[in-house]
This record gives C-alpha cells, sequence and structure tokens, in this order.
C-alpha cells in the first residue's frame, strides 16, 4: 500500500524547515554567528543580579598610587618580602602572589625568595611556554626547586577569544616543552585547592573526564560548547563563572598593608592574592562586563584569577555547578525546532498582524528563556541561531505563501474569467432565434420525484429540501464517509439538450464546481463535496449547514446595533468571495444560514451555474437570461451584466428589509431617479444612513466597488457591544 503523506503536516513547511534549518546549521558551523552569539553571552553576564562579595577572598591590589609611592617599578623584593611577612602573620589559608618573580629586583632578593621557598602557603605564578617565540615560558621564582613547582607553583596562563575577551577558565594543561614552567595546574585552582586541604572531608579528583569538587563535576569544555565553534579546547577548560563586574571579594591596596591600616580578621583563614591594578603596567583585561566601553571597563589580571578562585570555591563549598551547555547534536535540533515554529507559523498565521504578534512572541520566549536559563540554572543554550531559523523559516515561509496565493489568485481570475466567457456564450445561446430551437427545448416539466436511490452510488437521498421549476435541492447521505454524515445535493437540470448547449453548460457547471471548491475553505462557505454529471442532469454535492435561514430572523425589525452587526457579518464572507473576483449573484435571506453549531452566518447557493435552466426573471426580461431575485438584484443585473458592486446592493436590501420589517421589492422608490426612498420608513444615524445609501444606488459606479470597501466603512462606524447580545436568535 503506498504510504499517504499526513495532510496535518504540509510539505512546505517541511522542506521550508529542512532547507533554512540547513542554512543556519552552515551559517552557524562556519562561525558566522558566533560574534552574535557571544555579544548575547556577555549581555546576559551584565544583567545578571549582583551576587554577594566572597568573604573567602581577599584581594591586594598595588595601584598606580603605590607604584608612585613606591617611586619604582618593578617594585623592590624587599618591599614585596616586608608585604608577605604581614600578611603571613595574620594567619591566611593560602596567599596567592601574581606578580612574576623569576628575576631578583634587589634589594631584598635573598629575604623574599627565603620566604618563597620555606613559606608553603605562598603560591607564586609562572607562565607556560606559548605556540610561537613571541610567547616566551616565564619561570618561577628560582627558590622552588624544579621538582616542587607541580606542588607549589600555579600557570597564570588565561585564555582570550577572538575579541579579547575572558569567558573561559583554563584550570590544567600538559606542556612538555616547558622547561621550569612545568606545573600542570592553573594559578587560581592551586590556590583554591591550598584552601580547600583545611577543610575537612574533601573529595578532589582530577582526571581526563574533567575536575570534580565534592561532587560538583567540571566536565571539559568542548570546541563546539554553547555558541562558540572551533574555540581552542586544548588542557582542561570551564567556562568562566562571573562573580562579580569589579572586586570578587574585599580589597585593599599595597600601602594598606604595608602601613598597617587593615584589620588582621580581614587576613586570617582567607585566601589572599596580590597583583596590579595600575593601567601603566597593562595587566587588565576584557571581560564580559567591559561591553562597548572596553578601554576604562577592564578587570585587572589578579581579579581575573580571583573570579576563578571563587569559582571553585563556590563549587566544592556551596555546591554551585558550572555554567552547562548542549553538546552539538542537540543544538543543531534546537535550531531545527525553532526552524518549524518559524514555518509552521507562516503556514497556518495568513494575518499580518496575528503573524507579527506570533513571531515576536516567539522571540521573546527564545531570547526570556535563554536569559532565565543563564540566570536561574546556569545553562547557556543557543538563541541566535534558532532566532535567525525563526524568522528566516517565517519569511521564506511567508513569500512562498504569498507566491503561492499569486498563483492560485491568477488561477482563480482565469476560472472566473472562463466562467463569465461561458456566461456570454450562454447568453448568445439563449438569444438566438427561439423558433428555430423549439426542437432542442425540454418539454416545460418540472423535476419530479427524486434522482436514483444512490447517486453516483454514494450520496443517498432523504428528502427534498427545497425545489424550482428547473432545480431541486436534496437532504442526501454520504454512504462512503463514516457515520454517513448528512450533505445536500443540488440537482440542475438544463433548459436546453441541443448539443451546442449542453457543452456550454457542462463547461460552466465544471467551472462553477472547481470555483465552489476553493471557496469552500472558508469557514463560512459550504464544503464542495463532489459534483457530479448524470444523463445530461447536474448535481452540486455540499456540506450540510444545520440552522436556519436569515429569512427566519427577519420577521422582526431590526434595531441600528443589530442591523450594523449583520452588515458587518455578511460583508466579512463576502469580501473573502470578492477577493477572489468571484460575483455570488443571489445573495438573498434564504441563501444566508446562521449556522447553528457557532451561530455565524453562511453563505450558499452560489448563483452562476443556475443560468444553464430558464429562470423565473427571464419571462419578463425576452429572451434574455439572467439569475437575480427581485428586489434583491440591482438593475444592472436584472440586464445580464452583475458586478461586484451588485452584491453589495444586495447585502444593503437587506439590510433594509431588516431595519423596516418591509421586503425589498415593496420599499418606496423615488419616481425621478429610481432610488430606493427608504428613510420615510425608518430613522437611523446619519453615518448608517450613508453606508446604506451608498451600498443600494441605483448606478452600479455610484456604489461600493466590492464587499471589502463597504466593510472598511462598516467598521468604523463600530459595533455596540449590546448588539451582539440583541440579534434575534
Amino acid at each position: 500500500m503506498p504510504y499517504a503523506w499526513p495532510k496535518w503536516l504540509p510539505l512546505p513547511v517541511v522542506a521550508t524547515t529542512l532547507g533554512v534549518a540547513a542554512v543556519v546549521m552552515g551559517m552557524r558551523q562556519l562561525g558566522l554567528l558566533q560574534p552574535s552569539e557571544l555579544s548575547l553571552y556577555d549581555f546576559y553576564v551584565q544583567l545578571q543580579p549582583a551576587r554577594d562579595p566572597d568573604s573567602r577572598i581577599l584581594t591586594v591590589l598595588v595601584t598606580e598610587q603605590d607604584i608612585q609611592a613606591q617611586k619604582t617599578w618593578p617594585l623592590p623584593d624587599a618591599t614585596l618580602a616586608d608585604l608577605l611577612t604581614r600578611l603571613n602573620a595574620a594567619s591566611p589559608r593560602v596567599i596567592g602572589l601574581d606578580i612574576f618573580r623569576d628575576l631578583p629586583q634587589p634589594p631584598g632578593h635573598a629575604a623574599l625568595q627565603n620566604m618563597i621557598r620555606v613559606n608553603p602557603r605562598i603560591i607564586p605564578v609562572c607562565k607556560s611556554m606559548g605556540e610561537t617565540a613571541e610567547q616566551p615560558e616565564v619561570p618561577p621564582p628560582p627558590s622552588i626547586p624544579l621538582e616542587q613547582v607541580p606542588e607549589r607553583v600555579g600557570f597564570a596562563d588565561i585564555p582570550l577569544d577572538n575579541d579579547g575577551v575572558i569567558r573561559r577558565n583554563l584550570f590544567a594543561i600538559s606542556n612538555p616543552r616547558a622547561q621550569r614552567c612545568t606545573t600542570p595546574f592553573s594559578f587560581a585552582l592551586m590556590v583554591a585547592l591550598r584552601y580547600l586541604d583545611q577543610e575537612p572531608t574533601q573529595t578532589i579528583k582530577l582526571d581526563d573526564k574533567g575536575l570534580t569538587l565534592n561532587g560538583v563535576h567540571f566536565p571539559l569544555l568542548t570546541s563546539d560548547a554553547g555558541g562558540y565553534v572551533g574555540v581552542d579546547d586544548r588542557g582542561m577548560q570551564t567556562l568562566l563563572k562571573y562573580r562579580s563586574r569589579t572586586a570578587v571579594g574585599p580589597t585593599v591596596s599595597l600601602t594598606d598593608v604595608l602601613t598597617g591600616r587593615i584589620s588582621e580578621d580581614l587576613i586570617r583563614d582567607r585566601v589572599v592574592l596580590i597583583g596590579v591594578s595600575a593601567p601603566s603596567i597593562k595587566d587588565t583585561f576584557l571581560t564580559p562586563y567591559s561591553g562597548s566601553d572596553a578601554v576604562t571597563q577592564q578587570m585587572p589580571g589578579v581579579v581575573v584569577h580571583g573570579q576563578m578562585v571563587s569559582q571553585f570555591l563556590s563549587a566544592a563549598l556551596d555546591g554551585e555547578g558550572p555554567i552547562w551547555y548542549w553538546p552539538l547534536p542537540l543544538v543543531l535540533g534546537w535550531i531545527l525546532l525553532w526552524a518549524g515554529v518559524g514555518s509552521a507559523l507562516g503556514w497556518w498565521l495568513r494575518q499580518p498582524l496575528w503573524l507579527g504578534i506570533a513571531v515576536a512572541g516567539g522571540l521573546v520566549i527564545l531570547f526570556g528563556s535563554g536569559f532565565g536559563i543563564f540566570v536561574m540554572a546556569s545553562g547557556w543554550i543557543p538563541v541566535m541561531p534558532p532566532a535567525i531559523a525563526l524568522v528566516l523559516s517565517n519569511a521564506v515561509m511567508v513569500g512562498y505563501v504569498g507566491y503561492q496565493a499569486q498563483q492560485e489568485r491568477k488561477s482563480f481570475q482565469a476560472k472566473v474569467q472562463e466562467q463569465e466567457k461561458a456566461l456570454a456564450l450562454l447568453r448568445s445561446l439563449m438569444a438566438e432565434d427561439t423558433a428555430a430551437l423549439n426542437a432542442a427545448l425540454r418539454e416545460p416539466t418540472e423535476i419530479t420525484g427524486k434522482p436514483r436511490s444512490l447517486l453516483s452510488g454514494r450520496y443517498k437521498i432523504q428528502k427534498v429540501l427545497g425545489s424550482g421549476g428547473f432545480s431541486r435541492t436534496y437532504l442526501a447521505q454520504d454512504t462512503q464517509r463514516p457515520g454517513n454524515p448528512l450533505c445536500v445535493v443540488k440537482h440542475l437540470r438544463p433548459g436546453r439538450t441541443d448539443e451546442r448547449f449542453m457543452q456550454v453548460a457542462r463547461r460552466l457547471f465544471n467551472t462553477e464546481a472547481e470555483i465552489l471548491e476553493k471557496l469552500g475553505r472558508h469557514d463560512q462557505i459550504p464544503l464542495l463535496l463532489a459534483y457530479v454529471e448524470e444523463n445530461q442532469e447536474f448535481y452540486l454535492v455540499q456540506e450540510f449547514i444545520e440552522g436556519q435561514s436569515l429569512s427566519q430572523e427577519l420577521k422582526q425589525k431590526y434595531t441600528e446595533a443589530q442591523a450594523l452587526q449583520l452588515l458587518r457579518e455578511i460583508l466579512e464572507v463576502l469580501s473573502f468571495v470578492h477577493s477572489h473576483y468571484v460575483i455570488h449573484r443571489d445573495i438573498k435571506p434564504d441563501n444566508i444560514i446562521r449556522r447553528a453549531s457557532d451561530r455565524k452566518l453562511v453563505l450558499i447557493d452560489f448563483g452562476a451555474v443556475k443560468q444553464i435552466q430558464p429562470q423565473e426573471v427571464a419571462k419578463t426580461q425576452g429572451s434574455t437570461v439572467v439569475i437575480g431575485t427581485m428586489g434583491y438584484a440591482p438593475p444592472e443585473q436584472l440586464s445580464g451584466q452583475p458586478t461586484l458592486s451588485s452584491d453589495v446592493y444586495a447585502v444593503g436590501m437587506i439590510a433594509l428589509q431588516a431595519l423596516t420589517g418591509i421586503k425589498p421589492r415593496d420599499l418606496p422608490r423615488d419616481s425621478r431617479t429610481g432610488e430606493v426612498d427608504w428613510q420615510r420608513c425608518v430613522t437611523v444615524s446619519e453615518g448608517l444612513a450613508a453606508v446604506l445609501n451608498k451600498m443600494v444606488k441605483f448606478n452600479f459606479s455610484d456604489r461600493y466597488p466590492s464587499a471589502k470597501e463597504a466593510l472598511q466603512d462598516v467598521r468604523r462606524l463600530g459595533t455596540p457591544a449590546s448588539s451582539v447580545l440583541g440579534i434575534i436568535l
């Protein structure tokens, strides 16, 4: 059995989704979207709520004022020795010295090196050898033996992204080229581990899968983490979880410590980090907080190391996990999902306002969820690629739908033109010499009885719903659908049987059926289920609309509000019909049904196909066959030349009947102009009177050209809320 494509999943939606998703995925994998994704990441960091300072970390900064006070740079070894002595006397857990001391800076070199050598709580830094000659190795202090370097020293290397911003935390490397800076651990991790050594029951594990601190695991950063594409993921890295935009914890200056202006309680049992913040030394970096002010909003290197130390301590002691991200397959699936959302919205929502609201809502959900997940769950999910996929797929689908609609309108116009040609040919045949065609005329007998009990082998006739001289409407059952649902069968008998007439009638019937099939997509027009020709007679099978005709409602007069609401309802569906250049030709209360299920008005019984049979109106118009109902049909329609404004006239006459309680053919007319003089019968507001007068003008060129323009003016008048409640039920 051949596979049937599911109707709920339109093929254009699938094709657009896959195509746009592939394009966006390709753009992402080429790195074209990385800058925007990283900028959004920085924006999240800037907007996240400020966290409390980390009281476990004290930062001692060498400021520009400190350098001026010392009158030299680099600082003499004696100054650093004095600083370390004072700090060590206050019993900190660990002292991190983020100032290179590989070369002597007399005086005091021996004293400083001796203090570093004998004091295990002091963690100095070195710089690992880079890949080029421009990135030389900076050794640790010479007083630390080479074999002790991995246990006593941390490397100060910080990974920079292509835009110079620090977003990653490199905590372990393997560098076999190193000669003196042989430590595998970063300065921040070494400081954090030394601090944690004095914590009870600490579980620390470092293997090829990452770092685990007291059950909090830091998986290894991948090259495609979050919004990254091909980022340098060598060594062991994690995303840096910033604590604040300035200091991590309490901060003092070098002079504050040397002059004894700080309390020992600020130092005791803490991490003390020593580094430089003086702009002249240029040990500052761009961070996500820098934003557009990249010149002044830079963070000293020692503060960056402090952010890293705080991240490790918060994980081990507070249970804070790292920033997580999705693996690449999930990221690509996420892009595919939003491409599908954009395509589906473009396919199902055809009204521009609602489509714009839906797409904007999707973007709000996407960006809002990205920020919410980052702040509340420490997760970095891609936002820019799916956002582009959403907008692009929607734009492509809207373009496709617009193109298809344009092509369909052209096709529809062609059908309408074909219908008009058939009607013109039919009129010309009817205008021929009647005497010469007597032999071809049917006997003027009405349709009697029922057609075959099972029309087309499928539709079982139940009862007669209505009849006219050469047509009859039946209620039938569809025996080939589950539950045998009801449908309406319209039986049309051509007025002549000569070959030329039947060819034109058949052509008109088929064209009318194709038009009705497309119009039936509207919720307030019955679906055309089938059209059948048997024994030179024609049958239209349409959806059965359960409800009562508007004729029943018009037995009582309407208030102005009710009439205005009625106009609005009819014109809304008629506007759809006119947008396809189709003239209904027989708008009257009997052809408008208020559906029982939702109380909406449904427009039935389009009139062009009726011209294949003689009509009552024709008896008063000579040999010209026309369609319409006296009173509702305007003059040009009665002369066989209907326009879109002819339908507008009929709607206006229905509204006048509702307001006055008088049938249109009985309304008074001005004998000089032919205009309907209805305002003698009822008084309404000037606005409504102007609209109705324009709708029922005798000359079609003075009327609204189509239902759309009439509907616009009706909407401007407004519809009082009470009118809905006042509609006659």
